[in-house]
């Protein structure tokens, strides 16, 4: 047949659509040849914490972001920089394996669980798809958040009460936390027993910190002791609360639901560094307060004070920001030491390690909330993975007076992403963010730890024996 040759959209003399059709196709990607090509990083600060945001680039043009948890360091994902650089990013589970033993507890977790929250932004946008679908769907197209409270000033029960009814009523968030504790106690006469000095010490140590100044050696020695103060375990401390100090305590509770009402759940969080028989009669005095639950009263690695601890109140008992990996999660809920588990995406082991734990603390009848107090790339890193769990309540917002936290996202799901204490589920490919904005981002950085997206190229070919057999 003679003719013109054959050109793509021009087909029975209808307007050749050709190049405008492929203005709504993504031809970069080629999930099968793409390769991941460079790993960058930058901190910021006040979002609300010390942020580290991080980026993995590949040959395609596409970036896949990730976080590493608040309180840790970039260096436990660049580390990991070397084992990476040339594989496929959508073999996400190969890749963690690889990584996930040198992830530790905690803020030691963040380097591996901060590059699988990329490896699946990478996947998603490679595919087209958003990061739940590849997770098995959604249980849910929108997330419940609960919003963290403190107060300025003079902390009463009555100021806090009114400053988590504005949350409630301007916000519209449906589960609210609170801290008791310690922190409500410190500075006043008869409230606490411990070693004569101790308290007194606790007390002064932040100061000697202001007073170092630029002297690195003295600032360095403040914060080894405030490392030793407040790394002192609760079993260890020798600190505990008198009949006056419950007695504040609970009137605290009581003024805060005289403001608040009781129809809102109401958590409460960082009690302090108290042996378990305290925690067990402040659990007892708060009860008829309605507590959603109590959280990370003890160390999480002490299951069998865990199971008296539930045992001995009728306050759900919650744990698990500070846990990495399934499997340490196992002994809580064998024992049935918990009521709600609290894992954090980026210490947990990442989104699809998270959404396994959900699923096992199911198993057992075990609620699971998240905690999450980071960016909105941490925060859609978990809203994915809880769109996906079924056993889900709460995803927690620390941000909810930083200004500009919508703004570190350029271009991703519409903004405000909380809307009446709610994030839609975005189906967007991947996390939902396309990009970043670098201009809010260089307002916030770091001041002791300088550069936006700088070269890593140092870290390119760190390499150890990295076996654990022979």
């Amino acid at each position: 047949m003679g003719g013109a040759a054959f050109r793509p959209g021009k087909r029975c003399g209808m307007p050749n659509q050709y190049e405008e059709t492929l203005a709504h196709v993504s031809t970069n990607s080629k999930p099968s040849d793409l390769r991941i090509t460079d790993m960058r990083l930058v901190d910021i600060v006040g979002a609300p914490m010390h942020c580290t945001l991080l980026k993995l680039e590949t040959n395609q043009g596409i970036t896949g972001f990730g976080e590493v948890r608040d309180g840790a360091d970039k260096r436990y994902a660049l580390m990991l920089k070397s084992r990476l650089l040339g594989e496929n990013p959508c073999n996400v589970d190969k890749l963690f394996r690889r990584i996930k033993q040198f992830g530790g507890q905690s803020r030691q977790a963040g380097g591996v669980c901060g590059v699988e929250v990329a490896l699946w932004d990478l996947a998603g946008k490679a595919f087209g798809v958003p990061v739940y679908q590849m997770l098995g769907g959604k249980f849910r197209d929108k997330i419940r958040m609960y919003c963290d409270t403190d107060v300025e000033g003079k902390n009463t029960g009555s100021a806090m009460g009114a400053a988590l009814l504005r949350r409630r009523e301007k916000n519209g968030y449906t589960l609210l936390k609170m801290d008791l504790g310690l922190g409500n106690l410190i500075e006043e006469e008869g409230t606490l027993t411990a070693p004569l000095g101790f308290l007194d010490e606790m007390r002064g140590i932040r100061k000697k910190i202001k007073e170092a100044g630029d002297d690195k050696a003295a600032q360095r020695w403040a914060k080894n002791r405030v490392y030793d103060l407040f790394n002192i375990a609760h079993p260890f401390t020798g600190i505990h609360v008198t009949e006056k100090g419950f007695d504040m305590l609970e009137e605290y509770v009581a003024d805060v639901r005289e403001v608040l009402g009781y129809d809102i759940p109401l958590s409460i969080d960082h009690f302090g560094h108290i042996g378990l028989e305290d925690c067990i009669k402040l659990c007892r005095r708060i009860e008829k307060y309605n507590i959603q639950w109590a959280e990370d009263m003890i160390p999480w690695q002490l299951t069998d004070q865990y199971v008296r601890l539930s045992q001995a109140t009728t306050v759900p008992i919650c744990t698990g920001e500070d846990i990495y990996l399934k499997e340490n999660f196992l002994p809580l809920l064998e024992k049935r030491g918990v009521s709600i588990i609290h894992p954090d995406v980026l210490s947990s082991g990442g989104i699809l390690e998270n959404k396994k734990i959900g699923d096992m603390a199911m198993e057992y009848g075990v609620q699971m909330a998240v905690h999450m107090a980071e960016s909105p790339i941490a925060c859609l890193a978990a809203v994915h993975s809880v769109a996906a769990t079924e056993n889900f309540l709460a995803l927690e917002f620390h941000s909810n007076d930083c200004e500009w936290w919508d703004d570190i996202v350029k271009v991703g799901p519409p903004k405000p992403l909380i809307k009446d204490g709610y994030i839609d589920v975005p189906d967007l490919p991947g996390l939902g963010i396309e990009s970043l904005n670098d201009e809010i981002l260089a307002q916030h950085i770091h001041p002791g730890i300088p550069g936006l997206w700088e070269p890593t190229d140092e870290w390119n070919d760190t390499y150890s024996n990295d076996r654990l057999w022979s």
